[in-house]
């Protein structure tokens, strides 16, 4: 009898999303966001998602035999719960009910999950549920799909779980093991997420905006140590500024933010508008290079002994996602390779809860080799959209895709690019992208201002032939995911200079032959045209949504903006605006 297990993250708070394992193999996962087209789903279910993966693995509801989620009841026993009420003293009524109602969130999550699997025709009496810790669930998400047989560092960095924020082990053997965790408020990834409200951005969704604006600061012009410290093993954000809760909360407009008064009476008002400008570009550089500082020491405090014996670190949390940070760690001499699960944030929790319940059972779960996880379409699905549209578009099927989208790309146009399955994760990898040119001038700033609509300082990223990363970049490791920023050797910055960041950084997907294979193709294409492997790639959507799912979403996001060129599998959809003639 095969083991399949349904893991469900999301329940209570934001990302929610769905993964699937059978025998160990990780046969569907897919983010909410995608199918109900609202940006990180939050409060919502993952009901979308879910009953995409039963069909996907073409199972029955009841054949499942697990459902895990990430999010577990904490002991009164056990420090958590008495630390946070400690650290939260100035806010009674949330330090209380800590010692005396602990697990509400809990019960209030396991309420949720049993009636959403009622809802997709699962038994909750049929089925075990197992309750993972959410750093657990990070952990796992990262140890187990990473591959490495070695013993394996683990760290996890993120905004909060139940009450943990940060998590430090090592797995051996298929087991995990706890060494650290620090406590709400204390956390790394807190304390970023309250300067990104301060810097002007949403949290959980402008953390990466607040990376990519550091580059144009100066880190030296302000010192941020008073915000955060870690000595003697422990991790303390000053709560006097962020971090904080109740009434220490600034408030404007009816909203309370992470950050209190005293930040303002510190640093000035609040940022507003899409401008990067002094002085918030140097807070950025300043919490960034903070964040670094107190990542990299915790690491090597709890964890430098087991990195120093084997090289090996598993990384997750929405921290994981800071590739300015693993730019660093992978700098290290005693580092050999580190894997960062794609899916880094609370969306990943799901593979991470599953993967974890099947390991408990004795089931290995398989190294993750790519992230083409959700819903695929035919061509005639493809078709069959295009009719249904109200745009009515023009379209005609080609036969060489690659080649004629290079052709394309290399007249210094932008495409969409929708091929096979969607990713899971926030970073589009040559499923559901948009592509250009990184030698035509100018490119980035168009796809910009006139695709994206988003800030004209947020740069772009490469795809390439993996064969091409070790000539482009002056360190050489593994990068499937973009996970990782790589600095660009000289005679490169000048090739593909709409990829190459203010700081001379690239933040790249190397893709190695026969996991993408059009993708792949397209840029062996791209090379004999340019004579660079090298594609400018960035998700397939606009500005505060989510990435393109189906046929529908691309078209409605292709006739939403200036994109004059849409590739779905075979069937290319041309603007009448398009200069470039395409032969059919």
């Amino acid at each position: 009898m095969s083991l399949i297990v349904l893991g469900l993250s999301g329940a209570l708070n934001h990302d929610p999303s769905a993964a699937l394992y059978i025998d160990g193999k990780l046969v569907a996962a897919a983010e909410e966001e995608r199918f109900v087209r609202d940006k990180h789903a939050k409060n919502r279910l993952p009901y979308e998602a879910a009953k995409f993966c039963i069909q996907q693995a073409g199972i029955q509801p009841a054949d499942i035999n697990v459902v895990a989620i990430p999010f577990a009841p904490i002991s009164l026993f056990e420090p958590h719960r008495w630390r946070y009420a400690k650290r939260y003293w100035y806010a009674p009524d949330r330090a209380l009910d800590a010692i005396v109602n602990g697990n509400r969130r809990y019960r209030r999550y396991k309420k949720k999950i049993t009636w959403l699997l009622e809802q997709l025709g699962i038994n909750p009496k049929q089925v075990q549920l197992d309750s993972v810790e959410h750093h657990l669930a990070h952990a796992s998400s990262a140890y187990h799909c990473s591959g490495f047989k070695e013993k394996t560092a683990i760290m996890g960095i993120d905004g909060k779980g139940e009450y943990a924020t940060t998590f430090f082990g090592y797995g051996e053997n298929g087991k995990i093991h706890k060494i650290k965790e620090f406590v709400d408020p204390d956390s790394l990834g807190g304390l970023y997420g309250a300067i990104t409200e301060f810097l002007g951005f949403e949290m959980l969704d402008g953390e990466y905006k607040v990376m990519g604006m550091a580059p144009y600061g100066d880190a030296s012009k302000y010192d941020f140590s008073r915000l955060a410290e870690f000595k003697d093993g422990e991790l303390v954000i000053n709560t006097d500024y962020a971090n904080v809760i109740g009434l220490r909360r600034h408030k404007d407009k009816g909203k309370g933010y992470y950050f209190s008064d005293k930040l303002i009476d510190w640093l000035g008002p609040k940022r507003d508008g899409d401008i990067a400008d002094d002085p918030y570009v140097h807070y950025a550089a300043s919490m960034q290079a903070l964040f670094e500082k107190l990542a990299l020491q915790m690491m090597d405090y709890y964890l430098g002994d087991i990195i120093r014996e084997t090289g090996k670190l598993a990384f997750a949390g929405g921290g994981a996602l800071n590739v300015k940070l693993n730019q660093k760690i992978i700098a290290r001499e005693e580092l050999k390779e580190l894997f960062v699960q794609p899916a880094s944030g609370d969306s990943g929790t799901a593979i991470g809860a599953a993967a974890y319940a099947s390991e408990q059972r004795g089931v290995s779960v398989e190294k993750m080799e790519h992230v083409y996880l959700g819903p695929s379409y035919t061509s005639e699905e493809v078709v069959a959209a295009c009719a249904k549209h109200p745009h009515q578009p023009q379209w005609n099927k080609i036969d060489e895709v690659p080649a004629e989208i290079a052709k394309i790309l290399a007249d210094g146009n932008p495409v969409a690019w929708f091929q096979g399955r969607m990713e899971f994760g926030p970073r589009a990898l040559g499923g559901r992208s948009i592509l250009g040119c990184p030698s035509a001038s100018g490119v980035a700033d168009r796809i910009n201002e006139q695709i994206k609509f988003r800030e004209r300082w947020r740069p772009f990223c490469p795809s390439m032939l993996s064969r091409v990363a070790p000539e482009m970049f002056k360190v050489d490791h593994p990068a499937p995911y973009m996970t990782f920023t790589f600095e660009v050797k000289d005679e490169w910055k000048t090739r593909v200079p709409e990829v190459v960041h203010e700081d001379g950084t690239a933040r790249a997907q190397a893709l190695q032959p026969g996991v993408n294979e059009p993708y792949y193709r397209l840029m062996e294409e791209m090379e004999k045209l340019t004579g660079n492997g090298v594609v400018l790639n960035t998700s397939l959507n606009r500005r505060g949504e989510a990435m393109v799912c189906s046929p529908t979403d691309a078209l409605n996001m292709f006739f939403g903006s200036d994109l004059e060129y849409l590739i779905m599998e075979d069937i290319l959809v041309v603007k009448e605006t398009a200069s470039t003639a395409v032969e059919s």
